[in-house]
């Protein structure tokens, strides 16, 4: 609504001094319109407390505006680097891997941040329609199979020792066996990752970790 009617304007990239500036990196800034709407409430000429040289900074001092902007965008270039040398960038999700692109690049697959193909990528529907997450409803599942398969396992193994014999019997073991099979023939079903749809999934990252875990 606030953009709709004016209180808040994008800023734009522009040309100075031969370098492209990135001042959409910003965002959008409030207006003298906010300003009048909003703080006129408050102080009888709000345009004099908050003027134009306060609204729009780089009409104070254009070389400071300017050298201000290429620090903002290069250490947003330094601090998504990051993902891109230690190999996290592949685990990111579409929308995640655009920004990062575009921090160090200056694009993704040759299109700006504010591409309507680039934007899209921030939808719910496409973000559940992408691999990344397809891949994160299948690590999901392979641990549900594996968790309800050791639990299968533990009772089978306790319930064949002679001793346990009458223990087995007072726990209901057999019932509880039976809830554990029919929960991992659930959770092995092609089905089941149709019922994890719109769940947070599980991190492959995750399960990488724990392998290395495991055999540490």
């Amino acid at each position: 609504m606030l953009i709709r009617e004016g209180h808040l304007e994008p800023l734009q990239d522009y040309e100075y001094q031969g370098r492209k500036i990135l001042a959409s990196r910003l965002g959008y800034r409030i207006t003298s319109k906010y300003i009048h709407t909003y703080f006129g409430k408050i102080f009888d000429t709000p345009e004099a407390v908050f003027s134009d040289d306060i609204l729009k900074p780089e009409l104070q001092n254009k070389d400071d505006f300017a050298a201000g902007i290429e620090y903002i965008v290069d250490s947003q270039r330094l601090a998504a680097q990051a993902y891109f040398d230690d190999g996290s960038i592949e685990e990111a999700c579409p929308p995640l891997a655009a920004v990062l692109h575009c921090m160090v690049h200056g694009h993704w697959n040759g299109k700006a941040i504010t591409d309507p193909s680039v934007r899209v990528l921030f939808t719910r529907d496409r973000l559940l329609a992408s691999d990344w997450y397809r891949r994160r409803l299948q690590v999901k599942q392979e641990r549900d199979i594996n968790l309800w398969t050791r639990h299968a396992a533990y009772l089978k193994t306790f319930m064949a020792r002679p001793s346990h014999r009458d223990e087995s019997k007072r726990l209901g073991l057999d019932e509880r066996l039976q809830h554990v099979n029919n929960k991992l023939a659930i959770v092995s079903s092609a089905k089941y990752i149709d019922s994890l749809n719109g769940t947070i999934g599980a991190d492959p990252m995750g399960k990488a970790a724990q392998s290395s875990s495991a055999k540490g």
